[in-house]
């Protein structure tokens, strides 16, 4: 198994995550988004992915892309350990913590927007940065609030990582990044407390891939 992704990619690192947390190997194949224009834009990587986005994952089977796509093949090929509740209900609650973030804030600090919103408005790094600060800080506030009334448990859903906390690692790492205020945050900063103490989420930490910059 392959998988073509960029160490600063919130998809990519996503991925990272679940495979960690299943026990899968598999064969890093390094695409830089911004070197030479961009590598993702190549002819040889759109033949993989004609969207040129990463992740893409190589398996016996053929490509997969998109990060939900990926992930949700990898809990049903490699069901143990489990990344979703097996309640029904529940299970569609932690759909909709990862969609708060994959659907409503991980679009709009995707590096091809902030490309766009950089030339096209003429925005410095500041300007990014509080772009970024807006949407970031919004959308985690509302998954914030999505955890209020549930029982306090060392993860999101439960006493052990799992979908929820796939998603959120690499969202709370761009809130790092982007120097967002998450002291009013107490549950996810606590989560990401717990989830930095487990090997899975360590080794995919941006800064631990070989193509970290």
């Amino acid at each position: 198994m392959k998988m073509h992704g960029y160490f600063r990619s919130s998809s990519s690192y996503r991925c990272r995550i679940a495979l960690n947390l299943k026990g899968v190997g598999y064969d890093f194949v390094p695409v830089h988004l911004v070197r030479n224009g961009g590598e993702q834009k190549t002819e040889g990587f759109r033949a993989l992915n004609p969207q040129g986005l990463v992740p893409a994952l190589e398996t016996d089977q053929g490509v997969l892309t998109q990060s939900p796509a990926i992930l949700e093949w990898l809990e049903e090929t490699y069901p143990e350990p489990p990344l979703l509740p097996r309640d029904p209900y529940e299970r569609a609650r932690v759909r909709a913590f990862c969609a708060a973030i994959a659907c409503e804030i991980h679009p709009l600090q995707n590096l091809r927007v902030l490309q766009h919103i950089r030339s096209s408005y003429d925005l410095d790094q500041a300007g990014v940065d509080a772009w970024c600060q807006r949407w970031i800080g919004e959308g985690l506030a509302a998954c914030e609030a999505l955890l209020a009334t549930r029982p306090s448990t060392t993860f999101a859903f439960g006493d052990r990582p799992g979908m929820a906390e796939v998603y959120l690692m690499p969202q709370l790492f761009s809130a790092a990044r982007f120097g967002v205020d998450t002291t009013a945050m107490p549950r996810l900063r606590d989560i990401g407390a717990a989830c930095e103490t487990l090997e899975a989420f360590a080794l995919a930490h941006p800064a631990r891939q070989p193509d970290a910059e």
